[in-house]
């Protein structure tokens, strides 16, 4: 992998943390979310415009893709409803390298090396330990640890699907933009059916939220998808998963959760894993 590309990834990893901790610090997860999708689907309106409209090829892939994300989105709120930063988003990340480079392999025909292989197997073991060890400390509800594996799988299917896409598409950056779009589109349905009485209150107090949010977001999966134009899709996938480390420094520092032995390993490991990815040929 490119040093351009490794550092494009780890700044949507970066990105892709902030927001997560925005929806896990919200007292209504499912407003946040939403309004978080909303301000990407607003921002990508105004670049819309300046952008190539995507190659008729890539068009089933994204109309898949708006359908497998409005399911991550709503598992998202669901998990940091009652779930910890620390435990919820480790494992709907760490869950998800392992399935991404599985299939990857087997659907897409992309053929790890030994190197790009260990990479993964070590980012997903660091990432899964950070949220057995929340887990053994009692910080799991009921619940949180089925949510968040199960969409660990919708990851590594959208990673798949969008992969496919966003080579099709002829602009990695109009997919996105497109996507987004038809996703708060589709979420706010859902927030309209299911809190039509309070929606003018609710949109009025999450403003910041919006712009900031939905800026991080898009900007985080734009910047995914043009790297699995430049990388194997598996590759990607495993780096950008190092945004739980991100994510940990964040609950850390910002959400005062505290940091153990196990969390310290964990981040070694994956430290390691984005090392071996790093001298992994492509």
């Amino acid at each position: 992998m490119a040093p351009d590309v490794m550092a494009v990834v780890l700044c949507a990893a970066l990105l892709h943390a902030g927001w997560n901790a925005l929806v896990r610090s919200s007292q209504d997860t499912l407003r946040d979310t939403v309004l978080i999708v909303a301000g990407a689907g607003l921002w990508a309106l105004c670049l819309l415009p300046a952008l190539p409209a995507p190659a008729a090829a890539s068009l089933p892939w994204l109309a898949a893709s708006v359908a497998i994300h409005v399911a991550y989105f709503l598992l998202v709120a669901r998990a940091y409803r009652h779930g910890e930063l620390a435990l919820a988003y480790p494992l709907m990340r760490g869950s998800a390298p392992l399935m991404t480079a599985m299939a990857a392999s087997a659907l897409l025909g992309e053929t790890l090396p030994p190197g790009g292989w260990i990479a993964t197997l070590l980012i997903a073991a660091g990432i899964l330990l950070l949220g057995l060890d929340a887990r053994r400390r009692g910080h799991a509800a009921p619940g949180v640890l089925r949510t968040a594996l199960c969409n660990g799988g919708v990851v590594a299917l959208y990673t798949l699907v969008d992969g496919q896409g966003v080579r099709l598409s002829g602009s990695a950056f109009a997919y996105t933009g497109w996507m987004f779009v038809g996703t708060a589109v589709l979420l706010g349905i859902v927030l309209w059916r299911l809190r039509r009485p309070a929606l003018p209150a609710l949109l009025r107090s999450g403003g910041r939220r919006l712009l900031l949010g939905g800026a991080g977001t898009l900007g985080s999966y734009a910047l995914a998808l043009w790297a699995m134009t430049r990388a194997p899709v598996a590759l990607v996938a495993a780096l950008r998963e190092t945004s739980v480390v991100f994510g940990l420094l964040i609950a850390t520092c910002v959400l005062k959760e505290p940091v153990t032995r196990v969390r310290v390993a964990a981040i070694l490991t994956v430290a390691a894993g984005a090392v071996a990815l790093r001298l992994a040929p492509a």
